[in-house]
């Protein structure tokens, strides 16, 4: 089997597997309900002696009592330990996220830049690390789907087609679509990452252009298909498209136009909204990914099916 694939990301992101520990694995629970208001706090001041200027942004009250807390690097997350042995995860706007028990003798937390790992330490000297995800809600209408429209797992790809890691998975899909013709479905989501990747959006449009002609799948195949090297020709997606056998002059008026525009930027909102950052980023059934390995694929597969026929 392929060992875990790397990504292309426009944020170095530290990332790390933990060994198995006896701290219970987490499960954030999703709601919508925000967190109660904190007691009233001064919206702004400046300090005594004029030099420090400060302004409230956000404040909510805690379930609990706070023994510790870390926040993301880029402060979308924050993880609070509190005195009733949970770990609370929050929005930075104050939208709680879920929470998940911990030992009785935890008494401090970290986490990994992203919030992908979280760190224990006990009051015992003991030290555990955690993987941390959150499931996603993710809208694929309107998104080109391959396999069966109705089958019960769907695999979100949030892909860019100039990136070299996205073209290695490709094999890896495959093979798991073929071997799950009746319960499995790809559904593809445009992101591609054009400050690393010069003609990524450009290669992203083609393909929802080619997409309303009813031959996106054929793009798709035609792009990955391509060598690093191609990419260095300005002509390379209009070949492509020819190739693919696209309409051309219908090509290029919906290469360009609004409609296409918008598509796609629905799907980076969309990658946007899911905490997506680099790619690829596959989320199963609404759950991310972090290990890409084809044991990693049939074990999430088995357990979507699973809870699937138990609902």
């Amino acid at each position: 089997m392929l060992a875990s694939l790397a990504c292309c990301s426009l944020l170095v992101a530290a990332s790390a597997v933990a060994d198995e520990a006896p701290a219970p694995s987490p499960e954030a629970a999703a709601t919508e309900a925000a967190a109660p208001a904190a007691p009233a706090f001064p919206s702004a001041g400046v300090s005594a002696n004029g030099k420090i200027n400060w302004k409230t942004k956000q404040q909510w009250q805690l379930p609990a009592k706070p023994l510790d807390f870390a926040q993301t690097l880029d402060n979308k997350k924050v993880f609070f330990l509190t005195e009733d042995h949970q770990v609370h995860l929050y929005t930075a706007e104050g939208k709680a996220l879920g929470a998940f028990p911990v030992p009785e003798g935890v008494i401090a937390i970290e986490i990994a830049p992203r919030g992908e790992m979280l760190y224990l330490l006990d009051r015992e000297g003991g030290y555990t690390a955690l993987d941390i995800s959150v499931n996603q809600k993710i809208d694929v209408s309107g998104s080109p789907v391959r396999g069966k429209a109705d089958a019960p797992v769907t695999i979100v790809e949030f892909s860019d087609f100039q990136c070299p890691f996205c073209h290695q998975v490709i094999p890896v899909l495959e093979r798991v679509l073929a071997r799950h013709p009746n319960d499995v479905r790809l559904v593809f989501k445009h992101m591609p990452l054009s400050r690393i990747h010069p003609q990524a959006e450009h290669a992203a449009r083609a393909a929802i252009a080619a997409q309303k002609q009813g031959k996106f799948w054929a793009m798709y195949d035609a792009l990955f298909a391509l060598e690093e090297e191609a990419w260095e020709s300005d002509k390379i997606v209009e070949d492509t498209a020819k190739k693919a056998g696209l309409d051309m002059a219908r090509f290029a008026a919906d290469l360009n136009s609004e409609e296409t525009r918008m598509a796609l930027a629905k799907d980076m909102m969309d990658a946007q909204n899911a905490d997506v950052t680099g790619t690829p980023t596959l989320f199963i059934n609404g759950k991310p990914m972090q290990d890409r390995s084809e044991d990693a694929f049939e074990a999430m597969i088995a357990e979507a099916l699973a809870e699937a026929g138990a609902k």
